[in-house]
């Protein structure tokens, strides 16, 4: 059992059940599920990820005092509080993790907030640019299991994907880092001797290259330590993941420095393919570096598209 699936479970057997006993009144106000920090929000958990901060749990959406007043809140909570401290062979942790709760009773716009900066998921493009895609991962990743205030799922849906201009910036920006630091710095750190600064240019080149697939599949990058696991399930280009590992983790010595040079002009071409198939650049070359520029230029918001062209990175 998944984290996700303990959650819903304990939700149906526990949760559920006290919600429409004690609180039907509360009833059309609420969204519940499991969203957030941690692996188990993405189904990502598994037997090691189970040492820390994993717990039968679930979240229980509020609106506003306007709607929903403190007392009401509090006398949530208590419940919340008292429901069964063990579920499926797991105990419910009595110490809050690092970075606050991640189950219980919260308010929709204090969450939304605390992830984005926003409380109802309306960003300007400086707050789109600014704000860790690891947290947008956040505020839309896991499930939920009811919503039938509506809130939640509203926010939720504004916030599903960058829009088309800022994913442009971004785009036009890792594709720049890709031409620099693999197409470009990799063989003349190796002409130079360099392996270790080598090296560094393949780090630099994957990072930028994992962030292209993300942007062009419409789905954000997770924290750094999930991001090769959601990489892998991704429908497109999906098969980078097991070259990008080989570029990471072999050395940079001879014949070996040659074959990752053609992995690194490998991936480029089959991320130029889908820019172009997308129609997201005019450039016909196999150059990012021209490519990126091309991207940027179909920005249609001009002080967007005027930005430094590593703006969004």
């Amino acid at each position: 059992m998944n984290g996700i699936e303990l959650a819903k479970a304990y939700f149906e057997a526990c949760g559920r059940p006290m919600l429409e006993k004690e609180f039907p009144e509360l009833l059309p106000y609420l969204a519940a599920g499991i969203t957030g920090s941690g692996s188990e929000c993405f189904g990502f958990d598994d037997e090691v990820s189970r040492d820390h901060d994993f717990e039968p749990g679930f979240c229980i959406f509020l609106p506003g005092e306007d709607v929903v007043d403190r007392r009401i809140a509090f006398l949530l909570e208590r419940a919340y509080a008292k429901l069964p401290k063990e579920f499926g062979g797991f105990r419910r942790s009595m110490i809050q993790p690092v970075g606050g709760p991640r189950h219980g009773v919260m308010r929709t716009a204090e969450y939304f907030t605390e992830k984005t900066g926003t409380p109802d998921g309306v960003l300007t493009p400086e707050q789109w640019l600014r704000t860790p895609e690891q947290s947008l991962a956040e505020s839309v990743n896991g499930v939920l299991f009811f919503d039938n205030f509506g809130e939640v799922t509203e926010i939720r849906s504004r916030l599903a994907a960058f829009p088309e201009d800022i994913c442009r910036k971004k785009l036009a920006g890792h594709l720049l880092l890709m031409a620099q630091s693999g197409q470009y710095n990799y063989q003349r750190c190796l002409r130079r001797g360099e392996t270790g600064a080598a090296q560094l240019a393949v780090f630099e080149f994957v990072k930028s290259a994992m962030e292209v697939i993300f942007l062009l599949n419409g789905v954000y990058q997770p924290y750094y330590k999930w991001s090769f696991r959601a990489l892998r399930a991704l429908p497109l280009l999906s098969i980078e993941a097991e070259l990008m590992e080989y570029l990471l983790t072999t050395d940079n010595d001879g014949e070996t420095g040659e074959e990752k040079y053609t992995v690194i002009e490998g991936i480029a071409s089959d991320v130029i393919d889908v820019l172009t198939e997308r129609k997201l650049t005019q450039a016909i070359c196999g150059d990012l570096e021209k490519h990126a520029y091309s991207v940027n230029d179909g920005i249609s918001d001009s002080a967007l598209r005027n930005l430094h062209i590593l703006a969004a990175v």
